[in-house]
């Protein structure tokens, strides 16, 4: 015999739902009618019949389950399932190993959470876990000296993840982008030793520099750490080889700026491992080609190769000269930095005669103590210098006066090249055009986003909490990879975010390669209304991945039960869908079958 609820339709009228008992009597199945619920409200129906079907009533609903644990889940989730589609455990190793399994959580939680080693360390433990990120790696107790060991570990892999990042992101003929940065180091785990310091009695920060090999797109491929303060050009030769031996291609051409890739870098280190190069011209440089030229005979001097007033705004021009043979010259006039340069120039043209004329006030005073030219030349050059425009007046100074007019002679050889900036390059025309030379120079933009997402409370470089020298390289390095992840995880989620995710659009908007970088339509509309286009709001990365860790990963047991906990996720919301789905990913299930143990 069975009780059960039946719902009866009714073809003009609500249905009826009738508790109906059911039994067998000779062979046959009999049925009759118990009650008439159709004018209880729908939940209570419901109920009644989820009673009959078995189910439990609670009087306390809180009580009807024990969630032992939450963890936030969501963003971990999303980011190591990015890395699957990545393959970055098979970059950081072929085979398994834990170190490799911390290494990845390392580079996960330096996205999420940037920390200290040890802080990181019991974000994974079991007990101090703060996400699901050491559950779903199955790390178990995690140390502290096992992360010192796992950046040992990575150090000695660095050779060969950079080469696997090169191959995949390399080709040849490809184009590298290279730039250098400094950060400090601060307090009493600074190794300021081992990269060749002393500490200085009036300050505990140190610098440090890394240059960062990116592809042309702005992917990192490679970071080295230079030991003590060093210049930017002195770092070229240490890349080129590394171009060279690590990464094997034939036809490579570098991109740097010009306070880096220097007449002298490029003669001493570029050209005899026969890479090709794009740079720019420094000050020096250009003024060089604003001089004629000495034809041959009847060697009498020609045109210069630079004729400033002969250039149109927001266009290249192509030169050449003999000065800097073998090269192409893209020569660019850019009307808005002009316009700035000259306001800048006055404006401190301005601040340096009111710095003199206090100084004038001063002389004036009767009891004057700046008195004598030597003494009243020391204080003119101590506050001109500070605007660095002393070169454009002509001061005069005697025991107890001064005066100054300025050179408007050097204040128009110095405006006439105002605005104007040369782009240099060993490629052919065949190869790359004027204008590809010019954007490719202007990529290193994407060089200069990593190193402020490094740098900044993204990800952390600083401060740096290991204490020698092949700790501070592998921790860089770890940061490194994080913005590896971080830059593909930018491009899959660009129209979740303040990003333009429509930067062909962009590109075809830009005039010339000299104007102002466009914005599309779309990344315009959607800052503007703060909306994406599927009607979802924008994020930024970091308050995205602070929207995905509501999506909990919690441990429930139930009263009377055996005790063994399973795994119930929250159920995401239509944003959080909409992120996995970009991401390739399937949110998480929830499955009782799964204990944790």
């Amino acid at each position: 015999m069975s009780v059960y609820l039946e719902r009866i339709p009714n073809r003009d009228s609500p249905p009826a739902f009738l508790i109906r008992q059911s039994w067998r009597e000779d062979g046959k199945i009999k049925r009759r009618t118990l009650a008439n619920l159709s004018k209880l409200p729908p939940h209570m129906i419901e109920a009644i019949r989820l009673v009959l079907k078995g189910a439990q009533v609670v009087a306390e609903p809180e009580k009807a389950f024990v969630i032992e644990r939450a963890l936030p889940h969501g963003h971990v989730q999303a980011l190591l399932g990015l890395c699957q589609q990545l393959g970055l455990r098979q970059i950081l190793h072929r085979h398994p190993s834990r170190e490799r399994e911390l290494a990845l959580a390392a580079i996960v939680a330096r996205v999420l959470e940037p920390a200290s080693k040890l802080a990181t360390s019991r974000q994974l433990s079991p007990e101090t876990a703060s996400t699901s990120l050491g559950a779903m790696l199955d790390l178990g107790a995690v140390s502290g000296q096992e992360m010192l060991d796992m950046l040992d570990w990575l150090l000695r892999r660095q050779s060969w993840i950079e080469r696997s990042l090169g191959n995949r992101h390399l080709r040849d003929g490809t184009l590298i982008l290279y730039d250098v940065t400094s950060t400090y180091l601060e307090g009493e785990c600074c190794p300021l030793a081992a990269f060749g310091y002393s500490r200085d009695r009036r300050s505990d920060k140190k610098q440090i520099t890394f240059g960062l090999l990116c592809a042309a797109d702005g992917c990192p491929i490679a970071v080295q750490v230079f030991e003590g303060n060093r210049s930017d050009p002195s770092t070229v030769a240490g890349q080129v080889a590394k171009l060279r031996q690590r990464f094997g291609f034939r036809l490579l051409a570098l991109v740097g700026d010009r306070g880096m890739l220097t007449t002298a870098r490029i003669r001493e280190d570029v050209k005899p491992a026969e890479l090709d190069w794009i740079s720019a011209l420094t000050s020096r440089d250009i003024h060089k080609l604003l001089k004629p030229v000495r034809a041959e005979p009847p060697n009498e001097p020609g045109p210069a190769p630079l004729r400033p007033k002969e250039l149109v705004p927001d266009a290249v021009a192509e030169i050449t000269s003999p000065d800097f043979p073998g090269e192409r010259l893209m020569v660019c006039l850019n009307p808005r930095l002009r316009k700035e340069r000259a306001r800048k120039r006055e404006a401190l043209l301005q601040a340096t005669e009111a710095d003199l004329a206090e100084i004038l006030r001063i002389i004036r005073q009767p009891n004057s103590r700046l008195r004598g030219r030597d003494r009243i030349n020391r204080r003119v050059g101590r506050e001109t210098n500070r605007n660095k425009v002393e070169k454009h007046f002509r001061i005069t100074v005697s025991d107890n006066n001064l005066t100054w007019t300025r050179d408007a002679a050097s204040i128009a050889a110095e405006a006439q090249l105002d605005g104007i900036y040369i782009v240099r390059t060993s490629l052919p025309a065949d190869a790359i055009s004027s204008d590809e030379a010019v954007l490719a120079y202007k990529s290193l933009a994407r060089v200069e986003r990593a190193f402020r997402s490094v740098k900044s409370t993204q990800l952390k470089v600083r401060p740096v909490f290991v204490y020698t020298a092949d700790h501070v390289r592998a921790h860089v390095f770890l940061c490194m990879l994080a913005y590896y992840l971080e830059w593909h995880l930018r491009q899959k989620w660009a129209p979740l975010l303040f990003e333009d995710d429509d930067r062909a659009a962009a590109q075809a908007q830009r005039t010339s390669p000299v104007a102002k970088a466009e914005v599309s339509d779309a990344a315009k509309r959607k800052a503007q209304r703060k909306i994406t286009a599927t009607g979802q709001p924008v994020h930024s990365l970091r308050t995205l991945l602070t929207d995905l860790a509501t999506l909990t990963r919690n441990e429930v047991t139930l009263p009377g039960g055996s005790g063994q906990p399973f795994i119930l996720f929250a159920r995401p919301t239509s944003l959080q869908e909409e992120a996995f789905r970009r991401l390739g990913i399937e949110p998480a299930e929830s499955d009782s079958s799964r204990a944790t143990g």
